[in-house]
This record gives C-alpha cells, structure tokens and sequence, in this order.
C-alpha cells in the first residue's frame, strides 16, 4: 500500500539532494497554485461576455467564493498537516483545486462557476501548511530560510504566468476553434481553464511519489508522521468552523453558545441587509458565513487556549495591525485582478498581449517589493522597535498616486511602467507585515499566529475585488470602480498608526501576559 511503502522507504538525509529535489517539485505546485487562482483576472472579459455577468459578479468569482473557503479551511487543513501524512495531503489537495479548475472549463452558469472556484479555495488551503512542515523537515535552521524564500518565489512565478498563459490558450483556442464550431462546444476562457487545470492533475501524481520524512528530521527530535486520531481532530476543527456544526462545537464551553447564537442573528442580519441593498446574496451571505465561522473559531481558541487568544485577539494593537493588512490587502487584491481587464477595455489589447505586458513585469515587480519590504523592514527595527509597522506604510502611501497615473495615462507603454510601479510598493507590507504578527507571540503559537493574519488578508480578497467591480457596475467605469478602492487607505493609515504607537510595548510584554493567561511553559 502507498502508506506502507512511504514508511518504508530510506530516510532522507537533510539538506542533501534529495531534499532540494523536493524543494524543487514543491515550487511547480506553488506555480499550479498560483496559476489556478490568478487566471480569472486575464479571463474576466471573455466570461462576463460568455456569461453575462457584471463587474460585481466577476469579482465575487475571483475574490469572495474564492476567499471565504481558503481562509475557512485553511484553518483545519493547516491542522491537519501537523497530524497527517503531509506529500498526500498536498497531493490531495492539488487533486481537488486542480480537477475543480478542470470543471471551470465546462461551467455553463454563474452558480457552475461559482462553485468551482470554491473548491479550487478549498483544494488550495492544503498547499502551503504542508510544504512549510515539509521543509522545515528537510532543510538544516541555517538553510531554512532560504528553502522558504524559494518555495515562496513560486507565487510570484505563478502569478507571472497566469495572464499570459491564460490569455495565450484563451486568444489561440479562439482562433482556431471559434463557435459555434468548437469541440466540445467550449469557447477560449473555458479551453484556458482546461489547459491549466489537466497538467494540475498529472502533477499530482508526481507529487506522490516523493518520500515522508520522519517529523523533526531536521532538528534531531522525531516523531511519527502520522498521529493516531488525525482525522477526527481534523473533523473538530472544521465543526468549530462551518454551521450548524459550530453550534455543537461550541456548547462544550460555558458560556459560548449564548454568544455564539447572538453573533449568529446579528451577521445573518448584517448579511441579509447588505444582500437586500444590493441584490447581491451570495456575496453578502458568503461572507456573513465567513464572519460567523471566524468568530466560532475564535470562541474555540479562546476555551481551549487562552494565553494565544489573549496575545492575538485579546491585544488591541495586533488588532490594529490585522485591520491595516486587511485594508492593504483590500487595495492590492482589487488591483491585481482589475488591472488588465481594465487594459483590454481601454486600449482594445487582446487578452494574449495583456496578460504578458501586464502580468509579467508586475509579478516580477511585486516579488521585488516583497523582497525589499522584508529587508527595509528588518533594518529599520535594528534602529526602531516600530520599524517593522512604518515599512508596512509604504503599501498605503504609494499606491494611490500610482493607480491614478496608470488609469488616467492615455498611453498603453505607460499603463505597463505604472501598474509594475504599483505592484511593487503594495506588496512591501507581506515580509514585514507577517513578521510583525509573529514577533507579537510566543514560538508555539507561531502557526495560529500565521492562520490569524491569513484571515485578515482573505477579508481583503473576499470584499476588495467585489467592490471594484460593484461600484464599477453602478457608475459604468471600470476606472471609477479601480479608484474607489482607495476609499480604505486612510482607515488603514490610521490602523497602522495606532499599531506603531502601541505594538513594541505589546510585544516588549508578551511573556508576561501570557503567563497572566495560563502559559505553563517557560517562555
């Protein structure tokens, strides 16, 4: 059987070959990851036409029914990948994205469509928890780092690729096999969905052959890589997250269901609103499920581990801080995605020619901002304990003047130097920003720590690309929809601020008060 076969085959030596070969085949899945999430931006034209959709609608697809599922699931898969086998659980999970990306192509409805981006969200939360522990198994502490950087690089990659493979086989399909006449009845964006969706899954079988270290392998403490019970466990993590299970989860702590239900009323009750004034339901619903699975999460943290709900969720200044990345993240998710289809419009470019214009010197642009963020970041807190919040000010002060001159410039040429210009400074929060959490914890609670600051960012995803294309779709300018998304920045700004002002002292205290807490092990 594969598990038996898994477990007995030689142990890997760390940071041998071996272990860069696993690096190697983790980063082609990191670029499938990417691949696969990213190409609705370049398609968005093609599908609303398809599909008769508006602006609102494409941005759901792409933000919200993405998002709310990644961020909700990854919670219980990153979980699971510290109790389970970890080379199936990526596998699996690239099955999953991969074939629901494969379903993509042969979507016939908004709600066919939908629904396959869900579980490419799901499929996609399994990715990244595993390849870290993977890693962190394979590679010595001094090599660590650099095995995480180069793993990472596959986001930009696959974001780099997206736009013009997607516009490439969408443009080429097109040409060859316009409709009505197309095999299969599919038209180009459904064909570029295929085309990146099918390799996903013979990637997959590759994927499982690589070996399972023993856990701790690097660090000379091992474990077993499978721990008895791993999947009921993973069962409770995904009762405390989705309805009406969380009822359940939640009524084995004194107290929490009464606050569970009255949460329950006032999002349902938010969401209804805002799907009423709008008419968009499965937005608002979407993420009134996300609220409220997020807030029965955190009840669950806040029962069972109480010294990390008091350094994460009980400190107002991390607090500040998630809301700033959020905005942040509100701004650079709307933009990543609008900005070619806004190119297509304006200028008439074809799909193929956008995609490499606009998507690859962006992507390279915003892996050099990631990059330069980061080590800004680390310089300044040598000198400043608020050296890491100011870096992070960067992504909120740049942007906006930035975007302005990209989507007033009557010059394609320009547009392109403009949008990698953008990309660059919006993406110098990610180094620094995730540090910043991080340094708010002890060591153990690193792993919540990380799942916390994902929720934050996938609020931006779920609420920023929507909101470009609604208020795109209400004013009949995708330029005015790009815009608006700047209507956060000052909120985050201030955010920000109030994080700078108060972080260090929180930080300077954390032992202390997760002692207060309960912590029973020296810090």
């Amino acid at each position: 059987m594969l598990g038996t076969r898994q477990e007995g085959a030689p142990r890997p030596s760390v940071g041998g070959a071996y272990a860069w070969y696993v690096l190697g085949v983790l980063f082609i899945v990191y670029v499938f990851n990417f691949v696969d999430r990213q190409i609705l931006s370049i398609l968005a034209q093609d599908i609303k036409a398809g599909l008769g959709l508006g602006d609102a609608q494409i941005g759901f697809l792409y933000g919200t029914a993405f998002a709310i599922f990644y961020a909700l699931f990854g919670i219980p898969l990153g979980r699971l990948a510290d109790s389970w086998y970890r080379v199936r659980l990526i596998a699996l999970g690239l099955t999953v994205w991969s074939g629901m990306t494969t379903l993509s192509g042969f979507a016939s409805s908004y709600g066919q469509l939908a629904g396959a981006r869900i579980g490419v969200g799901i499929g996609e939360a399994s990715a990244s928890p595993a390849a870290y522990s993977l890693l962190g198994d394979y590679f010595p502490r001094e090599r660590r780092a650099l095995a995480l950087a180069i793993y990472s690089a596959g986001l930009f990659t696959g974001a780099g690729l997206a736009l013009p493979l997607g516009g490439w086989a969408a443009h080429t399909w097109t040409q060859h096999f316009p409709l009505p006449n197309a095999p299969l009845g599919l038209a180009g964006w459904q064909a570029a969905f295929l085309a990146v969706g099918i390799p996903g899954l013979l990637l997959a079988l590759w994927v499982i052959t690589l070996r399972e270290p023993p856990r701790g392998l690097a660090d000379g403490v091992l474990t077993p890589a499978r721990r008895p019970g791993a999947w009921r466990e993973f069962a409770l993590e995904v009762a405390a997250i989705l309805p009406p299970f969380t009822l359940w989860s939640v009524s084995r702590y004194a107290g929490a269901l009464r606050t569970n239900l009255g949460l329950l009323v006032l999002i349902g009750a938010g969401a209804a609103v805002l799907a009423g004034v709008t008419g968009d339901r499965l937005q608002w619903y979407a993420v009134g499920l996300g609220a409220y699975a997020v807030s029965s999460w955190v009840q669950k943290l806040r029962a069972t581990d109480r010294p990390t709900f008091e350094l994460l969720w009980g400190t107002p200044a991390v607090l500040y801080a998630l809301v700033a990345f959020a905005g942040i993240t509100f701004v650079t998710y709307s933009l990543s995605f609008w900005t070619a289809p806004y190119a297509i419009r304006t200028f008439g470019l074809r799909s193929d020619v956008a995609g490499l214009m606009i998507g690859v010197p962006s992507a390279f642009s915003a892996a050099i901002g990631c990059v330069a963020g980061g080590r800004l970041s680390d310089v300044w807190r040598r000198r400043d304990p608020r050296g890491r919040i100011f870096a992070c000010g960067f992504a909120i002060v740049l942007p906006p003047l930035l975007t302005l001159l990209a989507v007033t410039t009557a010059d394609v040429h320009m547009l392109y130097v403009y949008a990698a210009l953008s990309a660059l400074t919006a993406n110098m929060w990610l180094g620094s920003g995730a540090a910043a959490i991080q340094d708010s914890v002890l060591p153990r609670m690193r792993g919540t720590a990380a799942a916390t600051l994902f929720i934050a960012t996938s609020l931006g995803l779920a609420v920023g690309p929507y909101f470009a294309g609604r208020v795109s779709a209400l004013t009949g300018s995708l330029r005015i929809g790009i815009l608006a998304i700047f209507v956060v920045s000052p909120l985050a700004f201030f955010m920000l601020w109030r994080a700078s002002r108060t972080l260090p002292a929180a930080e300077a205290g954390k032992e202390t008060r997760a002692r207060a807490a309960g912590e029973q092990t020296p810090p």
